[in-house]
């Protein structure tokens, strides 16, 4: 048993104990219209979606950092499809792999050891502009700003430096015009590139798999999100909890699906990215799924996912 916080609530308790199965646990999931009606895979009613609107021009930038300090939970998945899908609905979106693992860039199709210039040379480099080093995707209107393991060496670099939590926001201040939303893919660990991205973004999207060990981890991640916005970026604020590796055969994944509704309540979306092998097979094919398998249900769900963060 596990407790987190509830903002004006107190805790709210994480109890998955096993319990006996009955006949609503085997009753399918409603597919989502955008429209409302039905019960979803969080246990609610689909809340109504609007149609994004269409766009007269471009920017300023909403920044979403895409964290949790556990690997393996999703999160440079979610990235690459979530802002493929964006650009569906007309929104220009650059991708920020702030990962030394460069693991957005390869799931890209860029071989990111192979490059001269990444995000770690405008960090640390004043001779290097930010537009000399983002490159464009396999999707139209999806720029990738690529990464690679010299990363690493920035965080080293970073420390004796003022206003080093700072140093992702003033990188990214030249294109913020250029782009509706800038997706920064994080490293799992609460270091200090992810502090850079918190201090930078206008809202945290945290990718959460249903399994139990997944959330027990957030409480810490949710503190460290809260420190920042009191010490150092106070717009920031959680855009939504995104429920991943569901499977809803599993009594498991349920249960923790329901502790994690009621634990935080409107802050998860409606939509849930279930299991499947479609995932691994984009990133050997280097490009979302949303082009890759466009009518899989994962490339559905991701549009769905698109849907809830521009209302949001």
């Amino acid at each position: 048993m596990s407790t987190l916080p509830q903002s004006g609530r107190g805790t709210v308790e994480l109890s998955i104990a096993p319990r006996a199965a009955s006949d609503d646990d085997e009753q399918p999931f409603a597919d989502s219209s955008g429209n409302g009606g039905g019960v979803g895979p969080t246990g609610r009613a689909w809340r109504h979606i609007p149609e994004p609107s269409l766009l007269n021009g471009h920017g300023p930038a909403k920044i979403l950092a895409v964290c949790n300090q556990k690997g393996g939970v999703g999160k440079t998945t979610s990235t690459i499809n979530l802002g493929a899908a964006l650009t569906e609905f007309g929104r220009r979106v650059l991708l920020v792999d702030f990962d030394p693992q460069g693991a957005l860039s390869v799931g890209l199709g860029i071989p990111a050891h192979q490059l001269d210039r990444t995000i770690y040379n405008v960090l640390i480099e004043r001779s290097v502009g930010i537009h000399d080093v983002v490159i464009r995707t396999c999707v139209e209107d999806m720029d990738l700003l690529p990464s690679n393991i010299d990363l690493s060496a920035a965080e080293v670099q970073l420390v004796t430096e003022v206003g080093r939590e700072h140093t992702l926001v003033r990188t990214l201040r030249p294109i913020i015009d250029e782009y509706d939303y800038i997706l920064v893919d994080c490293q799992p660990s609460l270091g200090l590139l992810t502090v850079n991205a918190l201090t930078a973004a206008d809202g945290v999207l945290i990718p959460l798999e249903c399994e139990f060990f997944s959330l027990r981890g957030v409480a810490l991640l949710i503190d460290t999100i809260e420190k920042v916005k009191d010490r150092l970026n106070p717009k920031l604020d959680i855009t939504g909890i995104l429920a991943t590796m569901f499977d809803p055969r599993t009594l498991h994944s349920r249960e923790v699906m329901a502790r994690v509704v009621e634990a935080f309540g409107e802050t998860v979306f409606d939509t849930v990215i279930n299991r499947t092998v479609r995932f691994p097979e984009t990133t050997v094919a280097g490009e979302p799924i949303t082009t890759w398998a466009p009518r899989s249900a994962g490339a559905k769900a991701y549009r769905q996912l698109a849907r809830e963060v521009i209302a949001r």
